[in-house]
Parts: C-alpha cells; sequence; structure tokens
C-alpha cells in the first residue's frame, strides 16, 4: 500500500505543477480514503490511529490542492518534500514496530512453554475504582464552573451574550485559569466510562453525573469556542468506542448530526456575517458560506505552513516545540523573548496550521521527519496499550490522541500547552481511578 501511496503522491504533485488542481486534489483524497479503508479492515477499529491520521493528514492535503480560494498558491517545493514526510515516516515507523511485534508473537508461539511461564510471573490486571471516578468527575466539574465564572466576574461579560464582537472569545481568558475552565471537555468522556463500568449505582449518583455532562457541555457553548465543544463531544464518543468495543451505524449518524448542528449554532454566535467571511476567504466559486468555512480551515491551514516555509529567515532549534513548557511554567511573562516568534500565515485572520508546522519551524525537515517517526511510535504503543488491554481509563489517552489524529491538519497539537495540560489532567485521574490487582 506505501508503493501505490508514493505513486499517487508524485502523480499528484505533477499534476499540480501543471496547473490540474482538482486532479491533483482528487488524487490525494482518494488515496486518503484507500488507506484509511485498508487500516480499517485490519484493525476493526473505526477510530484506528494510523488510519486516522491518513484520512485526516493525506486527505486534507488533497482538499488544499484543489485550490479553491485566491489566497491558494503553488508550493514550494520543499513543502512537497515536507508533507511527504511527515506520512510516510509515520507510516513506516508504525508499519516497522507492528511488523516487529508480529515477529515476536510468532516466535512466542514456537515457544509456547517459555511465554506461559512468562506471563505467568507478570499476569496482571487493572481494577477500575469507580467511587474515585465518581468523585473526579465532580470535582473537576466543579473547578471548572468555578474558574469560569472567575473569568466571566473578571472580564465583565459571557461571550455568548456579547453581540456584534466577532472575536469576544478570543479574549474570554485569564492567563493560567483558563485552562481548568476548558478542562470541562474531559467529564463528558469520564461520565461515559462511570457509566459503562459502574454497574448498579443509586438515582442520586446518575444525575449528578448528568449534571456534571450538562455543565460540561454548557461552559463551552457559554465561551462560544466551536473547538473546544467539539472536542468534547468526539472525545466522548470515541471513549465510548474504545471502552465499548462496538458502536452501531445509527449512534456515529447522530453523534455527527449533533456536532454539525452544534459547530452552525456557535458559528452564528460569534456574529460573524456571510459578507465578513467570504471577504476573508476569498474563494474562487461561490459557495454557501458554511461550505466555504469548513474548506478554509482544512485548506489553509497547508497554505500557511507553505508561507513558513518560504519566509522563515532561520530555525529556532526547539524553542518553538517547548512553547508548553514557558506557558505552563509562567517563564513567558518573566522572558517574553522566548515566545517571541512571528506567524507566518496567508492572511492574519487564518491562524490555524497543521500538526508539523512547529517541527519544520525548529529543525526544518529533520524536525518533521523526526517528528512525524515520534508520533508514528507514539500512536502505535497507545493503540497496542488500549486495544489489547482490558483498560477503560486507557481509553482517555486513546481518545485525545485520536482526535489529534483526526485533526492532524488542523494546529500544532504537540507544541500547544493545552494538548499536554489534558494529558496531565488525564493522567492524575488514571493514577487516583485504576489500582493494580495481582491475580494468584
Amino acid at each position: 500500500m506505501i508503493a501505490a501511496y508514493i505513486i499517487a503522491y508524485i502523480a499528484a504533485y505533477i499534476a499540480s505543477s501543471a496547473g490540474h488542481y482538482y486532479l491533483s486534489g482528487i488524487i490525494l483524497i482518494l488515496t486518503a480514503v484507500a488507506l484509511y479503508v485498508k487500516d480499517y479492515f485490519r484493525t476493526g477499529n473505526i477510530i484506528n490511529l494510523r488510519g486516522l491520521f491518513a484520512l485526516s493528514f493525506v486527505g486534507g492535503e488533497g482538499v488544499a490542492c484543489l485550490k479553491l480560494s485566491y489566497l491558494q498558491t503553488d508550493w514550494h517545493n520543499m513543502t512537497w518534500i515536507s508533507f511527504f514526510c511527515a506520512f510516510i515516516v509515520f507510516y513506516l515507523v508504525y508499519e516497522l514496530i507492528l511488523l516487529k511485534k508480529k515477529k515476536k508473537e510468532t516466535e512466542a508461539d514456537q515457544a509456547e512453554v517459555h511465554v506461559s511461564e512468562d506471563k505467568d510471573a507478570k499476569k496482571s490486571t487493572r481494577i477500575l475504582d469507580v467511587r474515585n471516578l465518581f468523585i473526579c468527575s465532580v470535582i473537576l466539574t466543579a473547578v471548572s464552573l468555578v474558574c469560569f465564572v472567575f473569568e466571566a466576574v473578571i472580564l465583565g461579560y459571557i461571550p455568548l451574550f456579547v453581540k456584534g464582537v466577532p472575536h469576544a472569545y478570543s479574549y474570554f481568558h485569564i492567563s493560567g485559569v483558563h485552562y481548568f475552565t476548558v478542562s470541562c471537555v474531559l467529564i463528558p468522556a469520564l461520565t461515559v466510562i462511570w457509566f459503562l463500568k459502574a454497574g448498579k449505582q443509586t438515582m442520586g449518583r446518575k444525575i449528578v453525573m448528568i449534571i456534571c455532562d450538562v455543565i460540561a457541555f454548557a461552559i463551552p457553548l457559554l465561551c462560544v469556542s466551536r473547538f473546544q465543544f467539539v472536542f468534547a463531544a468526539a472525545m466522548t464518543a470515541f471513549t465510548y468506542i474504545i471502552v465499548k468495543r462496538n458502536i452501531s451505524v445509527k449512534i456515529i449518524a447522530g453523534a455527527v448530526a449533533a456536532a454539525v448542528a452544534a459547530f452552525a449554532v456557535l458559528s452564528i454566535a460569534r456574529s460573524h456575517d456571510a459578507e465578513y467571511l467570504n471577504s476573508i476567504f476569498e474563494m474562487k466559486i461561490s459557495l454557501p458560506v458554511d461550505i466555504s468555512r469548513i474548506y478554509i480551515y482544512i485548506a489553509n491551514n497547508y497554505d500557511n505552513f507553505d508561507c513558513m516555509v518560504r519566509q522563515l529567515p532561520a530555525h529556532t532549534m526547539g524553542l518553538k516545540m517547548l512553547f508548553p513548557v514557558w506557558a505552563l511554567s509562567g517563564l513567558k511573562f518573566v522572558c517574553p523573548a522566548l515566545v517571541d516568534f512571528p506567524l507566518f500565515v496567508t492572511k492574519k485572520e487564518l491562524t490555524t496550521l497543521t500538526m508539523f508546522y512547529d517541527f519544520y519551524y525548529d529543525f526544518g525537515i529533520i524536525g518533521v521527519i523526526a517528528g512525524s517517526g515520534l508520533i508514528g511510535g507514539a500512536a502505535f504503543l497507545i493503540e497496542k496499550l488500549t486495544v489489547e488491554r482490558d483498560d477503560p481509563m486507557a481509553g482517555m489517552f486513546y481518545s485525545q490522541f485520536a482526535i489529534y489524529m483526526m485533526l492532524a491538519f488542523f494546529t500544532t497539537w504537540f507544541s500547544n500547552p493545552t494538548t499536554w495540560f489534558y494529558f496531565v489532567i488525564t493522567g492524575i485521574i488514571y493514577f487516583v481511578c485504576m489500582r493494580k490487582k495481582k491475580d494468584n
């Protein structure tokens, strides 16, 4: 399959260079779908990480290659090479580890006695403490709600109720506090695990958990944050799929419909009118503004990467990727120069990027290759540990990683402090709620 991808990529590059943008885009989109379908049939998992990454990153690249906006130009050759390396290295690292695992399993089958003895020595299982999970969910909800109220009081407004100010949500944050406010996105996934694993519980506790869910979804709505709302919804659905290990098409269709409806409502609440958005998107053909919005949200990230490749005067040698350290430690306030790096974009209003923007910003093509390899290895490890073990809380880590793979075209997830803040909160909850029990 990897040979087919290489051939398709070369064909897409040639077609784009010759000005056949639609052909170039269609080739990459179909290739992305084929890669996803292959991994779906391999795993039987609708949210397998390698498949999601292929569908998102390669598919998003195909969408960008359609060149439907005047903002888009022909990419620099280094941009094409970077995107190629980003996927091919991820895929190959994942594949090599997978082949190594299969080889070990074959050798284990040939030495069954030794493996049996080894399993007896190391056999263990993790048990979910549903009481602690309930407590953690309630505490996290309370903390998130208190921080939201604190921000609303100090800033003097709630974005949902501010009319005629398109970017009110962008200013609704107090440094340090807002991380805890948006941690509400983890709560619905926690309650899903609780309802699936807690067994028979009192009606009072069930009502409390439902209230936690209502608050968790209400905060992104009040903040008019489309991303946080979609993140919470997607993480809830992904956690359900991982823990339940089966899901019907009806549930998927319902979840998608609900997410689209919420996205539309939040878009309206942001006070952006069609004329304003169309002036930003600069589409070559007349499309409904919501379709143009989705197109730009996917495509322009790749063009922003191309802007950076063309305009970057020098690499920052790791300082850009370390932004979470500077942000979470507060060093960015002590030494602002640590985060004072220009953002190269096609238009100042369109600031979303690809996952690999900061990798290239720091180290060029070497950074893209190294970063892609690390993410590929991490994807395999997370998938292996989650799928092979009956460990419901591990599904929280898997769900977050799956969202980052699904939205690989969107932004620099792994140099985003919020990403690591979520991982840390999830790790703390995991430590509190999972206890190890040895089998005799």
